[in-house]
């Protein structure tokens, strides 16, 4: 039997296009000798709709789209992912496989994510009944969607596996066994992810003694960067069928022929090439999404600004990036070399607005209320208001989005300013630990000298006072890196924190600080996510310090 899984780039609520999509893939993959078609969970409505699911407009257009899909989908069955609207009025994010404008078959999701994006508990209503059994040509699998695959609860074969939901999964006597697991997902990306799943899949299928077809999303949705790279695993847990990261793709396995060889390109790719196509992904997508064309960065000389800008050519292409440096009297000469030699590698525009004029003209403004105090980072502040006022403007005139280029590191302790270099539409690195940042740059130089030498060596510094650098007002980026992780990612206390050997005073100055900006990140642009798993949902005032 030849089962093709498709991952498809759907757009959320554009059902005329997300149907069209789905005929489109589902006619190549029939003429690939396809007996059974598999697109992934909520294929039909795009994944994370989120509010437009308490809509009764957009609950109807859905199921207007699918009817109409139905009466159009080839003679082959169709696995999909769609909302299911209940009887009793609750939603339940459903898979249907349909077959001659007919539903052969219908299970709902019953592990709901509450993962802060996605937040199905709001929305869905978990299935109670047994998982259904898909029979086509003779042969019988399980399906399952997202979660559902993660969980204990079931015996297959009289041992205890690590699937949950699939309870019709016992082989009965006098019924034939089931021969695989098919799961549609929406998962998307995060820093080491793929490795994991890689790993959660084949303990799975070993486990299962059975196949396990992994379905997946592809393609940038907000901050979210859904990665594909849909899987067939054998029952030994081998990988034979691998789908393309980050774009759209469609591969075939014959379970008759034990699924075939082994075929990925994924094999040679490192974890931070992956996070850089990824991020790639989401900036093309966004744009797309936005129906904008061209961006405009500020570009400083440093690392932030410099990563930023090479994924956003080649998000963009060079003839749609805006490259500005804007000086003040801080600024070294080295950091406008850097930036324009940066430029000129990348082939994009760039231009040099110093902020000196305008500067002193505010200052002058201010210099009687001012009168008698020293000057201190007001001032500094100051500077990245006037330049974020000229970024902005920039975007406004030409009609681009200005791009912000802050890491993970410096807003999580908050060093970065409110209205200044906070400003922008896309925190391209906004979710990238400052050591990871360094290490994605060094990824894009392997496959040429794109980023400066200078830019990499240097000390990292906003250039706001004479002879600042970064490590003048914060610990070091390493410590930074590994608290913020801990406490945010594995919420770790402080006294588990200071147990695994830092130092006390410095681990409570950085969650002082991540406490103080709460309402900074609240007012940032949305960042692409790449290593934040479920987020988090601090309030703004709050006395709890551990």
């Amino acid at each position: 039997m030849r089962i093709g899984l498709v991952q498809i780039h759907p757009l959320i609520g554009d059902f005329a296009r997300n149907c069209e999509k789905i005929l489109a893939w589902s006619s190549r993959a029939t003429e690939r000798g396809c007996d059974l078609i598999v697109f992934p969970e909520l294929a039909l409505s795009g994944p994370a709709p989120r509010d437009l699911l308490l809509r009764p407009s957009f609950v109807a257009e859905h199921e207007k789209a699918l009817r109409k899909l139905l009466q159009e989908l080839p003679e082959v069955p169709v696995l999909l992912g769609v909302v299911r609207k209940e009887e009793s009025g609750t939603l339940s994010n459903a898979a249907i496989v349909a077959c001659r404008g007919e539903i052969l078959l219908q299970t709902g999701k019953r592990q709901l994510s509450s993962h802060d994006i996605f937040n199905e508990h709001r929305y869905f209503t978990p299935d109670s009944s047994a998982s259904p059994i898909l029979t086509v040509a003779g042969h019988r699998f399980a399906v399952v969607l997202g979660e559902d695959l993660l969980f204990p609860g079931v015996h297959l074969h009289g041992e205890e596996s690590r699937f949950s939901g699939l309870e019709q999964l016992n082989a009965t006597q006098g019924e034939k066994p089931v021969e695989g697991v098919i799961n549609i997902a929406a998962s998307a990306y995060l820093f080491g992810k793929y490795d994991r799943r890689r790993q959660m899949l084949g303990q799975l299928a070993r486990a299962a003694g059975v196949p396990v077809l992994y379905c997946n999303q592809v393609g940038g949705q907000d901050s979210l960067l859904f990665d594909g790279y849909s899987t067939a695993v054998s029952a030994d847990g081998g990988i034979c069928r691998e789908a393309k990261g980050f774009e759209e793709d469609c591969i075939v396995v014959d379970t008759e022929a034990g699924l075939g060889q082994v075929r990925s390109l994924a094999f040679q790719e490192g974890e931070e090439e992956r996070l850089y196509r990824g991020l790639v992904m989401g900036v093309k997508d966004y744009f797309e999404k936005s129906a904008i064309r061209s961006a405009v960065l500020g570009l400083s000389g440093g690392i932030d600004s410099a990563l930023t800008a090479a994924v956003a050519v080649d998000a963009l292409g060079a003839e749609n990036l805006l490259c500005l440096a804007l000086p003040s009297k801080y600024s070294s000469a080295e950091s406008v070399e850097d930036a324009e030699l940066l430029a000129a590698n990348l082939g994009c525009r760039f231009e040099v607005l110093p902020i000196d004029g305008l500067f002193s003209r505010f200052t002058g403004e201010l210099a009687a209320q001012f009168a008698g105090l020293q000057e201190d980072v007001t001032e500094q502040n100051l500077q990245a208001r006037i330049r974020g006022i000229l970024l902005m403007a920039m975007a406004n005139k030409f009609g681009a989005l200005l791009l912000t280029t802050g890491n993970k590191s410096e807003l999580a302790v908050g060093y970065c300013t409110l209205y200044g270099d906070m400003c922008g539409g896309l925190a391209v690195i906004g979710d990238l630990p400052k050591q990871l940042v360094y290490r994605l740059a060094a990824c894009k130089n392997s496959r040429g000298p794109v980023i400066p030498e200078r830019i990499l060596r240097k000390p990292p510094s906003a250039e706001l006072r004479p002879g600042q650098i970064d490590q003048d007002d914060l610990p070091p980026y390493d410590t930074i890196d590994a608290v913020v992780d801990l406490y945010l990612e594995k919420r770790e206390g402080l006294e588990e924190i200071v147990a695994r050997g830092y130092d006390r005073a410095v681990v409570e100055e950085i969650l002082g600080r991540i406490r103080g900006s709460e309402f900074k990140r609240k007012q940032a642009p949305m960042a692409l996510r790449a290593t934040s798993g479920g987020g988090h949902l601090f309030p703004n005032l709050h006395n709890y310090r551990g």
